[in-house]
């Protein structure tokens, strides 16, 4: 039996991916055939059946990945010193992806295909719960250290930062005039104003932590 190359493997499997990802990105999923996606990957059908027996198997491994790079990138701001602003940073990652056509495109397709075929929504439902529950750890973590307003719900707090993702991307698909990479600062100011503690709640935090 021949031993296969996990290296080579993981690599072949990722080209087939970002293939698709293109072609879903210009066309959609359900305007892409798989001749198309073996096409910009430059292999044969016979090989892209071998990684994924099905377009939607293509699909449930895109919605996977972006569930694995989430969790990887909010275990990497659990070990900041100043969690509020690696949640800013988190929200500068989601406009620079926003930013991305093909990105946004994709984002779309993908939110779209949730509410038509079941199994892609459980695996979209699964990765916004998952994601959810990241940033309501993240708030819980930074109302310990002072850094964001204790009269902030984690899970509510959560759930309406989730909800301004969804609306970045809704908004670029009916507003041409929104551009992402230019709308920094005022989504700073807007969640500075939201999450941040009052100035004198933050002082008296900071004065105790000091006679401490």
């Amino acid at each position: 039996m021949r031993k296969i190359d996990p290296e080579k493997h993981a690599a072949r499997r990722q080209v087939i991916l970002d293939a698709a990802i293109a072609c879903f990105a210009r066309k959609g999923f359900h305007g892409t055939s798989t001749a198309e996606i073996c096409a910009e990957a430059g292999m044969s059908p016979g090989n892209l059946f071998h990684y994924f027996p099905t377009k939607h198997a293509i699909i449930a491994a895109i919605v996977e990945e972006e569930r694995q790079e989430t969790a990887d990138f909010f275990r990497e701001l659990h070990e900041a010193p100043d969690l509020f602003a690696a949640l800013l940073g988190f929200m500068d990652a989601v406009m620079g992806l926003a930013a991305d056509p093909v990105y946004s495109s994709l984002a779309l397709e993908i939110a779209a295909e949730a509410m038509r075929d079941e199994r892609i929504g459980a695996l979209v439902a699964a990765n916004d719960a998952e994601m959810r529950a990241a940033l309501s750890a993240l708030i819980r973590a930074a109302h310990a250290r002072g850094q964001i307003d204790t009269a902030i719900d984690p899970e509510a707090g959560a759930r309406w930062i989730a909800a301004l993702i969804d609306g970045i991307f809704g908004r670029i698909a009916v507003d041409p005039g929104f551009k992402p990479d230019q709308e920094g600062a005022t989504m700073h100011l807007l969640l500075t104003r939201f999450l941040r503690p009052p100035r004198n709640a933050a002082s008296a935090s900071s004065d105790a932590a000091e006679i401490g």
